[in-house]
């Protein structure tokens, strides 16, 4: 292959990598790209918040006290994930602010809340803490449902 061919070759890659960003990427709109950032930070601090657990609060908490932290930056990690995830599906799902709701409301309050009674004992708040874990079953349920119906549509489409 001479080098005008593989010139060309290349070339001709490139645009057609063009066209299909083009015609197959649809750019986020605000909100979700708020959505992103806000998933993204949340990520950055269970990364944080574990390597805290992990280095600081090892010799401070005691085991129980621990494992909620560990289970806290768990979940908060996974759930902001589903929610970049979420974001990322966007354009194939009929609408995702609920969803994208569920998850940074069930973040705030299931990982919050083990956070809190890992640093101050408080375990009343123990009882907040299933309503964060309701908010993702819901999140999870409703992603399902809204993939399901996207497909189901797309099938009697084509």
């Amino acid at each position: 292959m001479s080098n005008r061919d593989t010139e060309s070759a290349v070339r001709s890659s490139v645009n057609n990598l063009e066209s299909y960003k083009s015609e197959n990427h649809k750019p986020l709109t605000p909100a979700l790209s708020n959505w992103a950032a806000l998933f993204s930070i949340q990520a950055c601090i269970s990364v944080a918040a574990g390597a805290f657990g992990a280095h600081a609060l090892s010799r401070i908490l005691d085991a129980n006290a621990l494992g909620w932290w560990h289970t806290g930056s768990q979940y908060l990690m996974y759930h902001a994930l589903a929610g970049l995830i979420v974001v990322a599906l966007s354009s194939y799902l009929p609408s995702c602010k609920n969803i994208l709701a569920l998850f940074f409301i069930g973040n705030m309050v299931f990982s919050g809340s083990l956070y809190v009674m890992a640093l101050t004992g408080y375990t009343l708040l123990g009882a907040v803490t299933p309503i964060g874990g309701l908010c993702y079953l819901v999140a999870w349920g409703c992603l399902a449902w809204q993939l399901w119906r996207s497909t189901a549509s797309k099938a009697t489409s084509d």
